[in-house]
């Protein structure tokens, strides 16, 4: 059966072939595979640049090469093709240029599988849950090639474990997060981290975190990614089968939105404003690392490419500044520079925090960004570098603390937790008429005008209904169905 986004499927293979190349033509071929032993062979603990440990050449084709693995897992599993989907691929091919690589995402996913198959349902109902679950590859690594009683046994064993664990655990943390931390498995791999870090302790282990930092590469990455964006930004404009008015407005009116999870652009907005937005929100990426004077390496690749591919799924420009301004501020409040390596990161992976800007208003943004410059400096000593997904753990504490505090305090509203199933934010391909309706906070100029079911099958919050005026003709953009019969 042929799926609408077709081409965005197709586009993300070319990337990741792009990256392939990329890396055979940036290094000498003669150093990949040699490159590729020794980023299997490491432990992953955070942070490992792969950049740094084996060459430009090398991370860059591991990262294409674990792209193309996760695409077909979606592709082969059935899994529904929409924003999310696009954030897993962020996710994936960020990670694994520091964390993640074509031996220790194995196991985790092999243990989703089994959890799948434990419930008798589709492995496509949890393919990504399965992709996202990677956040404790370098607990694979470890047990596999760096505990005192390591072996490649023991390594595949905690792995299946993670992999068939994860399932229900990230459903129950989604719910208490109210949508309002978009990396919810960091969350939920953090907390698992937690009582791991411990046993292992227990038995006489004692993983710890490393920094292998790479510097010098930011003219040779910035080439790089500045092709990405730009060619995103292009691709949305000129190939999406829309007219350029129609995909600014479209854009226009995605900005509108709080990024709330579930908020899957892909469905609301189409291929065109979507593609323009990832594009935007990794210019946007690399200008903060420019601006507090940080590195482009493996690390700051993973953000970056982590903020574009949730520019499918909640993240835009008007939601994530705010972010990225209150780490600014925090870091030199805790007399630090914001080039240090953890805030240059926190600055970035940060804005898994976006949604609390959009719902509640760029101040709050700052503050959460604020506080989280703080926090995410200290969240990565109990879980000992195990999960990658670091900053989702911050981000999840935070916005279980911001969320009840400012909803009765400033909002003078009960304070409630979401029953929406988390499996939701990965069903469904369809279109989602936005004409008519907007999720976004009260100071917005844009409202909802109907009363309709929202995008998943969920009603809106009340603080989220709030005035609209449409900025272009929505039946342009969206055009009916008698419209379409009539063309």
């Amino acid at each position: 059966m042929k799926n609408r986004y077709d081409k965005i499927f197709h586009g993300t293979i070319a990337v990741s072939i792009t990256l392939i190349l990329l890396g055979l033509l940036l290094d000498d071929p003669r150093d990949i595979l040699p490159g590729l032993y020794r980023i299997v062979s490491m432990q992953d603990l955070l942070i490992t640049d792969y950049v740094y440990i084996a060459g430009v050449g090398a991370a860059l084709v591991n990262s294409g090469l674990v792209t193309i693995v996760s695409i077909l897992i979606v592709k082969l599993s059935k899994d529904s093709f929409n924003g999310f989907t696009l954030a897993e691929i962020g996710l994936m091919t960020g990670f694994s240029m520091f964390g993640k690589n074509l031996f220790n995402i194995w196991p985790i996913l092999l243990g989703t599988w089994l959890y799948a198959k434990y419930q008798r349902e589709p492995f496509g109902k949890y393919a990504g849950i399965a992709l996202l679950a990677t956040s404790l590859s370098p607990l694979v690594s470890y047990m596999a090639l760096g505990s005192v009683n390591a072996s490649l046994p023991l390594g595949l064993l905690v792995g299946v474990l993670v992999g068939f664990i994860l399932p229900p655990l990230s459903t129950y943390t989604y719910k208490i997060q109210n949508g309002l931390n978009l990396y919810n498995m960091g969350f939920a791999c953090g907390m698992l981290a937690m009582m791991i870090v411990p046993v292992l302790t227990a038995f006489g282990d004692s993983p710890d975190s490393v920094l292998y930092w790479a510097t010098d590469y930011n003219v040779t990455f910035a080439i790089v990614l500045g092709i990405v964006c730009l060619g995103l930004i292009l691709a949305g404009f000129f190939f999406a089968g829309l007219p350029t008015w129609a995909v600014w407005a479209g854009y226009c009116r995605l900005l509108s939105t709080t990024g709330r999870a579930p908020s899957d652009y892909l469905r609301m907005f189409g291929a065109g404003p979507t593609l323009v937005n990832m594009g935007v929100n990794g210019l946007i990426g690399m200008a903060y690392i420019f601006l507090v004077g940080g590195d482009l390496n493996g690390p700051t690749l993973g953000g970056i490419f982590t903020i574009m591919g949730f520019g499918g799924f909640g993240k835009h420009a008007l939601n994530i500044l705010p972010v990225m301004a209150g780490v600014y501020l925090g870091a030199y409040g805790m007399h630090y520079q914001p080039d240090y390596p953890t805030l240059q990161l926190a600055g970035l992976f940060g804005t898994t925090l976006a949604p609390i800007a959009g719902h509640f208003g760029w101040p709050y943004g700052v503050l959460a960004g604020f506080i989280h410059s703080a926090l995410v400096l200290q969240t990565g000593g109990p879980v000992a570098g195990l999960n990658l997904y670091n900053n989702g753990f911050s981000g999840g504490l935070i916005a279980i603390v911001l969320y009840p505090t400012i909803t009765a305090i400033v909002r003078h509203r009960q304070p409630k937790l979401r029953d929406a199933s988390y499996y939701d934010l990965f069903s469904g391909s369809g279109t989602l008429d936005v004409s008519r309706w907007r999720t976004q906070n009260r100071n917005s100029s844009f409202r909802r005008v109907d009363e309709k079911v929202g995008p998943h099958g969920d009603m809106p919050d009340d603080e989220d209904i709030v005035t609209m005026d449409d900025i272009s003709p929505p039946d342009a953009v969206y055009p009916p169905e008698s419209a379409k019969k009539n063309e």
